[in-house]
């Protein structure tokens, strides 16, 4: 009977014991309650509750948790139309806190930050909601990080997933765009056909300041060219009539011989002329040129002492007449006509 009794009482004992062992998972806290009143959180590991008198209230996870916001319409300070979703990401710092100061701790955050969200997007126009999507998560952030830090959790990240426009605004938005590409490329197009106008006209006056440039330096050169065969031709005439001053007649033998090859070597020239009529003898260009040869031996210094040897002839001598024989002049070669 003894023995029956000892083996009921350590199996009450043992039954105790097993009862009053806790294990705490990590990343989780339990609440302990004594007779329905907090007392401390069991932290992870082993840990000894005694049955009747103390009990576990709640689990907390206090790992990050990450919470969806349904999709929802929200009507923008514009009275546009807009479908939002989004989630939260929220730790548990103080579990006691989390467990006693709200009643859901997953509903009220739920309805926290869908009240704020429609605050926050209310605010702002369309163009701003679709185009400024980190200031609404910052501020949603701030507002709803505020509001539950009573409850002893923190609000880490508050992220946008989508937001829909309606069809119609969509499609007016594309229009839009559209239309807003088409003028950049208008712009870019006749910015593109400026510059090249712009470059060509430069071309075009840095080419003709080359040209006129070119021209009055040929202009210059010819003139001094002219400049040169004028003062030339001064200096040869006053040679000639200083010659016909002093006497010597072959100077004008010399002009005539040199007009005469002149106008024949116009005839020659000709490209129509195929057969050439002399209106003069060719003896007369003989003549001449005799005339030219004692014109260039006194040049060289041997007309003074040809001069002086041989008798003075009249000037008319020189020039033969029509149908008279050709004058044979020393060191001009015979020419028949």
């Amino acid at each position: 009977m003894l023995t029956t009794f000892l083996l009921f009482v350590a199996a009450l004992v043992l039954l105790f014991v097993i009862a009053s062992i806790k294990i705490v998972h990590q990343g989780h806290r339990y609440t302990i309650e004594h007779f329905g009143r907090f007392v401390r959180v069991a932290d992870p590991g082993f840990n000894f509750v005694p049955p009747f008198f103390y009990r576990v209230g709640r689990k907390i996870n206090m790992m990050e948790q990450v919470l969806d916001i349904p999709g929802q319409e929200i009507i923008t300070k514009d009275n546009a139309m807009v479908a939002v979703d989004g989630v939260v990401f929220f730790q548990v710092l103080d579990p006691a806190k989390a467990a006693y100061e709200v009643s859901d701790l997953y509903t009220a955050i739920l309805a926290l930050s869908t009240t704020n969200l429609r605050t926050v997007m209310g605010s702002m126009d369309l163009d701003e909601t679709l185009s400024k999507r980190d200031e609404i998560n910052t501020r949603l952030l701030q507002v709803v990080d505020h509001a539950t830090e009573s409850w002893g959790v923190k609000i880490t990240r508050v992220e946008l997933k989508d937001i829909r426009p309606p069809a119609d605004i969509v499609n007016a938005m594309t229009r839009q765009m559209k239309a807003e590409r088409e003028k950049r490329a208008a712009i870019l197009e006749s910015e593109g056909m400026r510059a090249s106008e712009i470059l060509r006209a430069e071309g075009e006056k840095a080419a003709q300041i080359l040209q006129s440039e070119g021209r009055k330096e040929a202009a210059f050169r010819d003139a001094e060219a002219r400049e040169r065969a004028a003062v030339a031709e001064a200096s040869a005439t006053k040679s000639v009539s200083d010659a016909i001053a002093d006497g010597n007649t072959q100077a004008i033998n010399y002009f005539i011989a040199q007009k005469y090859v002149e106008a024949v070597g116009k005839f020659a020239d000709s490209p129509n002329a195929k057969t050439i009529l002399f209106p003069v003898e060719a003896t007369q260009l003989i003549g001449s040129l005799g005339g030219i040869g004692e014109l260039a031996r006194s040049a060289l210094g041997g007309g003074e002492q040809q001069q002086a040897s041989a008798p003075k002839r009249p000037p008319t001598d020189l020039i033969p007449e029509r149908g008279a024989p050709p004058q044979i002049v020393p060191g001009v070669p015979r020419v028949q006509g």
